[in-house]
């Protein structure tokens, strides 16, 4: 077909021109086609002087009744033109003497650019220019389209380039394929692509300039429905090709019930729904992909853990991974707690442990002696070999990319695939869930334990730093601890974790009666471990740490969290920072200083933080705030690379591209196409 041929069968270009072409994503005759204009030129009227407003872009035409140089700091070539209904000036800060000598008096002259206004009213600066004596240069005939820039490559020679390839799909049979026709029914009343396509690129006179840069402009939808459909398609297939059979983890729940009977509370109606549809998942021969949201403190843990019975009792290994050694020290001590009971066997695995735990973790692996295997990276490293591996759970699934989650489901070694549970304690918008993880089901605990109470925030200038240390002490007097953080100040983490140790020092001081600790990246796993049982064992009045505490540390006593330059951190981390007061039933209190003075932007995330509690609410601000490529995070191979649609701007038509994808799945080819057209010929999720 013609659009998919190379760019190389276009008339005019070579290999260099290609090559740099292919550095901007145009490798094929249709990608250009796709390759938007950013904004457009009406030089299709002329605009009297005396309709001219600053700023606006516009073609003027008069005759040049002055110039001459003016002087200042930078001179600068002043042309003054006038057409009888009004005056205007030229400005020119590059120029030579031949060019000031065109600039003959009473010539005419035609330019386009902006116009705003100057010192000595309205003029343009470096505009289009066209000089001429008598006979008029004659108007364009088309809104003239502006590209995004380009390296090496001018806007006239990139106009060219998609005249030509428009040229060249209306000659040939076939063209460019609407490759949603067969899909979208007139109940959208969008124009076809090829349309579409001509009307964003080739626009009309009569077209309203703002109206076709602005992304709700008919034609653009038609792309960014497709567009969207693409990215959802892909993740689609990508879920699709895990289900190669599971291992059948019927619901016998012995070992569940034991646990469910000795938890000193209730699971809450969230919990127990979110445990039933886990339940359900595990008991079919087809891979469960689920993914459990719940904000801090809602209780997922447990809901793994009643998941990890079920599938112990079909005679199955369960592998947790954390991003860290300290949540996964964290789940070894609660699932330990839970399962150990019940007979069943736990074993650790990290990379930091000695050659011989190590080795006899790992025959443990092998053997089926280990029953669930809790840890970090390592566990998908190739030294591990599981027995039979039915269930990968893996916490803070933002901070593994789709590849780790699946380098995991090669472990199994008896031809089945592993069911997969992957939990986040950072609420992702729905708008994002539904396109960026549309390979994953979606369950939510949207409700806190009996007790709980949200943490009191305030925000508060690092002026009154020493009313804060002295309400430190007053708290640690009562018996509670309080956590101190620091953020990351520079790039380097070895500068962080100075930063860290200085507090330290300074807070001891002014509060030598208290016992200080001090938590950062770069003390060694025996030496975290050490401070945290302190500290969670109340040897540790104040805990001075770095962000490194923001998922994993759950110290019930601990009411009293202070965030030092709180308007560093984005909104996510610091309501995870947040999450680690407020674990027990009093009432707890985080206090976010900050430098004056505050950015428009971080008082607006710290107003967001004082005022809510809810992980969702916040997660679709800091959306609005930041996009969505910085809310996934690094979430490797699947980052959202998006052309033309916008999540956050676009997110109403994520329903209908739920129902076209359905639709779409059923006729396979067609969705290969769609997902060639906007990925090129790899799925961006699913390879590294």
């Amino acid at each position: 077909m013609p659009a998919t041929q190379t760019l190389t069968c276009l008339p005019g270009i070579g290999p260099a021109l290609a090559n740099k072409l292919a550095k901007l994503g145009l490798t094929q005759v249709q990608d250009l086609l796709f390759h938007l204009p950013i904004r457009y030129e009406d030089q299709t009227r002329i605009v009297e002087m005396k309709q001219v407003m600053a700023p606006s872009h516009g073609l003027i035409d008069g005759k040049i009744t002055s110039c001459g140089i003016q002087g200042g700091r930078r001179s600068s070539l002043i042309v003054n033109l006038d057409d009888g209904t009004g005056s205007l000036s030229l400005r020119f800060f590059n120029f030579n003497a031949n060019q000031r000598r065109q600039f003959d008096t009473h010539q005419r002259m035609r330019c386009f650019g902006e116009i705003r206004t100057g010192p000595r009213g309205l003029e343009m600066v470096h505009p289009q220019y066209y000089l001429y004596d008598r006979i008029s240069p004659p108007l364009e005939q088309a809104l003239t389209p502006v590209y995004p820039a380009t390296a090496g490559i001018s806007q006239t020679r990139m106009r060219q380039l998609v005249n030509t390839a428009f040229v060249m799909l209306k000659a040939e049979a076939g063209g460019i394929e609407d490759l949603l026709e067969p899909l979208m029914d007139y109940r959208y009343k969008l124009p076809d692509l090829l349309t579409s396509l001509q009307c964003l690129h080739q626009p009309n006179s009569g077209e309203d300039t703002e109206s076709l840069a602005h992304h709700h402009h008919p034609a653009r939808q038609r792309l960014i429905i497709e567009e969207l459909l693409a990215h959802q398609l892909s993740l689609l297939q990508l879920k699709r090709q895990d289900c190669s059979p599971a291992a059948v983890c019927a619901p016998k729940t012995d070992k569940a019930n034991q646990l469910l009977k000795q938890l000193p509370f209730s699971l809450t109606r969230a919990q127990a729904r979110v445990w039933q549809e886990l339940s359900d998942d595990l008991s079919k021969a087809c891979p469960m992909v689920r993914m459990v949201q719940g904000d801090v403190g809602s209780g997922k843990t447990i809901v793994a853990a009643l998941a990890t019975c079920q599938v112990v009792d079909a005679s199955c290994q369960v592998a947790i991974l954390a991003p860290t050694e300290i949540l996964a020290e964290q789940h070894l001590n609660n699932f330990q707690q839970w399962l150990a009971p019940l007979q069943i066997r736990l074993v650790w695995l990290a990379g930091k442990l000695k050659i011989k735990p190590k080795r006899e973790a790992l025959a443990a692996i092998a053997n089926g002696q280990a029953q669930v295997v809790v840890g970090t990276h390592a566990l998908f490293q190739d030294s591990v070999n599981y027995y039979n591996l039915g269930l990968i759970i893996i916490d803070e699934q933002h901070r593994f990319g789709v590849a780790q989650r699946h380098a995991l489901l090669q472990k199994s070694k008896t031809g089945t695939v592993p069911h997969q549970l992957v939990m986040t304690a950072t609420p992702i918008p729905r708008s994002l869930a539904m396109i960026a993880y549309a390979d994953l089901d979606h369950s939510v605990i949207n409700e806190l334990p009996p007790g709980r109470k949200p943490v009191n925030t305030a925000v508060i200038n690092n002026q009154k730093r020493d009313h804060i240390i002295e309400r430190i002490a007053t708290v640690c007097a009562t018996g509670r601890q309080v956590y101190w953080v620091c953020p990351l100040i520079e790039t380097s983490e070895f500068l962080q974790c100075e930063a860290a140790e200085a507090t330290a020092v300074s807070l001891q001081q002014q509060l030598v009666h208290l016992r200080i600790g001090l938590m950062h990246g770069r003390l060694n796993s025996a030496a975290k471990a050490t401070v945290m049982a302190d500290f969670k064992n109340g040897h540790i009045n104040l805990l001075v740490a770095t962000t490194i505490i923001e998922v994993g540390v759950d110290v019930a006593n601990a009411n009293l969290m202070v965030i030092e330059n709180a308007e560093r951190l984005g909104l996510a981390q610091l309501h995870q920072l947040r999450g680690r007061v407020g674990r027990g039933t009093g009432q707890s209190h985080c206090i976010l200083l900050y430098q004056h003075p505050l950015s428009r932007s971080g008082r607006e995330r710290l107003s967001t933080l004082r005022d809510s509690s809810d992980g969702f609410e916040i997660a679709e601000k800091d959306l609005q705030l930041r996009g969505p490529g910085e809310v996934l995070g690094t979430r490797q191979t699947g980052a959202i690379i998006l052309r033309i649609a916008d999540l956050v701007r676009d997110a109403q038509w994520l329903p209908e591209i739920k129902i076209l994808a359905a639709d779409c799945q059923k006729q396979p080819n067609l969705a290969d196409k769609i997902i060639h057209r906007w990925l090129g010929n790899k799925n961006q999720y699913g390879k590294v």
